[in-house]
This record gives structure tokens, C-alpha cells and sequence, in this order.
């Protein structure tokens, strides 16, 4: 028997009551909760919470106005966004922009129930909506209330779904830091092992040109902006994302195959530097944020080296910090980088390519397991909290 129709069966034909959210619940607001200080530390023991992607913004030492969730779990609501989460340990918060949303009676309607169905919901906001959500929008909607007994059915299954997706993301994580031990174990050598050479000594960087994400479309010629150097490439690429008009490339520069591509400026200085082999059939254009790089060595391993800890510590000496960050070809140039032979050179990508498809393939690996389990979770969701009316209620 599937999902749907041990539901069915429970329901044995009744249809299912509709309430107003607001009814259902009840909310605080955080006032006794914000975090006095954002100096956090990974070593204090209280996190903070956005309801957001970022979900912890770090840690704090304050004991005082704890949210006590442990002992009673609940709904953190982002008020301006919607954005929600499930939370069931201890924490404060940042924003006054959010609710601790909690079941107005845990022996009618089940929290854990709630959470799932609120996500069921679609995104409603505009671009410029800055009204508080809660109580303008989502306390009317209304929410299928079956008997207690199928309320915890659901939320079991669902955990289930939810579990292993977190024991999945939780191998990945361990995954990713093995990964980047390995990486720069492997792209550290003795002063005497190899040569060193400064990038400048061993090849010659280019600045892109500008064009805007206007320029950008679905076909023409393949480019790369430097948005999408922090979002969506990652060591190497043989497509583009994106690409411009055919005349507007012949106004262009292009990186050939086998260049590297490096991101020179950004909002943050972390990810300024990173290195995308282009081992495309064709060339690229770039943006004038980005500069590609042209040498002798392999192009994976030059890209590899550009995401360790050893090629970032040298070259911060050389970014620009205001509100956006940057680094010239002079700065680029500066930093050393050690050579192997290109048959150590070649050792090194092959063994980093297996650890990069486990950790980033869309299609192998992990987060294809972790994109094919959310994907799952989302139908079941979907299909148990679905459930049919009577034709009086709306």
C-alpha cells in the first residue's frame, strides 16, 4: 500500500475539516531573543538563527533570553520573505523581522504537521512587498485539519524522507572536507621538490571585457559573466551557462581551450581568485571581472591550486578591499605556484576528479542522491497533504 492510499483509508472516505492558520497557532515575537552582540564565535554554544538560507548566522555567548526549543520545538517565520524553518534546539535571533510560530493545541493539530503543509504553499511576495506576511496573508489561509492519529502518520513518513536527506547532506559535508584536506595535501610540496614559479613567470593573464546580464541569452556565443563564476562553474567546463549576440562576441575577448579562467572581484574577498578550466571545443567570452590565464601546465591543476588555502593566504596581499573587492593581473602575477612534472601534474587532477564528482556532480555522486531524494520528498508531501473537501467549504 503507498502513501496516498493508506491516507485514503484512514480517512475512510470523510473529508477534512479547513481552518484559518491563525487559528491554529499562535506566535511570539522575538523581542527577548535578539542577540545584543554579533560578535559570534563557532566555539560559544548558542547559535543564531535567520529563518533565511543562511539559517545560522554564527554563535553567541549570551545565556539570557534563550529561545528554549529543545524542550518546545517551533516555527522560526521570517516576516518580510516567508522563509521558515524547523527548529528543536536552543537558540536566539538576529532579525525582529520574524515570528516563533507554535500549535495553539498540540492535542489537536501537531506542529511538525503544520511545518510540512506550510511548505507546501508557493511563494506569493513581489520584488518591493514589505508587508508583515504573518498576520496580512498567512494566518487566513486555510489549512486541511484531519484527525490527530493521520497528522502523525504524515509527519512520520515525512521525517523519514527528511532523515535521510539529512544523513545524505551530513556525508557530503564530511565528503567535501576530506576533499579539501586532500586537495591541499596533494598541491603542497617541499621547497626543494619542484620548481616555483611566480604565475607571471610561467604565463600571461588577460582582462575580459564588459557586458552586462542584459547582453545575455539562451544560444548565440558561449560566455562566461562573472556572477556565475561564484554560482554556478566550479573547477572546470566544457559549456557556458549563458551566451551574447555574435556580433556583440567579435567586440569581446575570448579565453581559448585549456585557459583558465580566474574571478577577480566580488562583494567578498574569499572567493576572489578561483579558477575555472575552460575545456570547452570552442572559445569563450569573458567578463572584464575575470581574467583568463594561458600557460604550459595542466589547466585542472592550475585550477585546483587556485581553490587551496596556500594560493589564497598569498593573495590577499594583493586584493583591493572596499565595497567591492578586487585584484589586478599584476597582483595575479605575484603569486608562486609550484611545478611538477606534467605527469605528477596529471596523478594529481586524476585523483581530485574523483573526489570533485562525488562532492559536485549533478549527475554522479552525492548531491545527485541528495537532488533525487528532495525531489521525492516534495511528491510525498505533496501528495499526503492533499486531501479532498466538501463541496460546501471553499
Amino acid at each position: 500500500m503507498n502513501a496516498s492510499n493508506l491516507i485514503e483509508n484512514m480517512l475512510g472516505g470523510k473529508t477534512v475539516e479547513l481552518k484559518p492558520l491563525g487559528e491554529v497557532t499562535v506566535y511570539e515575537q522575538p523581542t527577548k531573543y535578539l542577540v545584543k552582540s554579533n560578535a559570534y564565535d563557532d566555539k560559544n554554544p548558542i547559535p543564531v538563527l535567520t529563518a533565511g538560507k543562511t539559517f545560522i548566522l554564527g554563535y553567541t555567548n549570551e545565556r539570557e533570553g534563550v529561545y528554549m526549543a529543545s524542550t518546545s520545538p517551533v516555527i522560526i517565520f521570517d516576516d518580510f520573505t516567508s522563509a521558515n524553518k524547523w527548529v528543536d534546539f536552543d537558540f536566539k535571533v538576529k532579525s525582529s523581522a520574524m515570528k516563533m510560530i507554535a500549535s495553539s493545541n498540540n492535542n489537536n493539530v501537531i506542529l511538525k504537521y503544520i511545518y510540512y503543509w506550510l511548505n507546501t504553499l508557493p511563494m506569493e511576495l513581489t520584488e518591493n512587498d514589505h508587508k508583515r506576511q504573518w498576520i496580512s496573508n498567512y494566518a487566513k489561509k486555510l489549512i486541511p485539519i484531519p484527525p490527530l492519529e493521520i497528522q502523525a502518520e504524515i509527519v512520520r513518513i515525512l521525517d523519514t524522507f527528511t532523515e535521510l536527506t539529512a544523513e545524505l547532506t551530513a556525508e557530503l559535508t564530511a565528503r567535501k572536507k576530506q576533499f579539501t584536506y586532500y586537495r591541499d595535501k596533494l598541491l603542497t610540496f617541499e621547497e626543494d621538490e619542484v620548481d616555483w614559479k611566480t604565475f607571471g613567470e610561467i604565463g600571461e593573464f588577460t582582462r575580459g571585457k564588459r557586458f552586462v546580464k542584459a547582453d545575455m541569452k539562451y544560444e548565440g556565443f558561449p560566455c562566461i559573466h562573472y556572477g556565475e563564476m561564484y554560482t554556478y562553474y566550479k573547477t572546470w567546463a566544457t559549456q557556458t551557462k549563458s551566451f551574447v549576440d555574435e556580433n556583440l562576441a567579435t567586440k569581446l575577448r575570448v579565453a581559448n581551450p585549456n585557459d583558465v579562467i580566474f574571478v577577480a572581484a566580488g562583494e567578498t574577498i574569499e572567493d576572489i581568485g578561483m579558477g575555472t578550466a575552460w575545456l570547452g571545443t570552442s572559445a569563450v567570452v569573458f567578463h572584464d571581472a575575470c581574467f583568463s590565464f594561458r600557460s604550459g601546465l595542466n589547466p585542472k591543476y592550475v585550477a585546483y591550486y587556485s581553490r587551496t588555502k596556500f594560493f589564497h593566504d598569498q593573495l590577499r596581499k594583493y586584493i583591493s578591499s572596499g565595497k567591492i573587492s578586487s585584484i589586478n593581473s599584476r597582483g595575479l602575477s605575484k603569486v608562486v605556484i609550484p611545478i611538477p612534472s606534467a605527469n605528477h601534474q596529471a596523478r594529481i587532477v586524476a585523483i581530485l576528479d574523483k573526489f570533485d564528482t562525488l562532492t559536485t556532480s549533478l549527475t554522479e555522486g552525492l548531491p545527485r542522491e541528495i537532488e533525487l531524494r528532495k525531489k521525492q520528498y516534495e511528491y510525498y508531501r505533496d501528495l499526503l497533504l492533499t486531501f479532498p473537501k466538501d463541496e460546501a467549504q471553499p
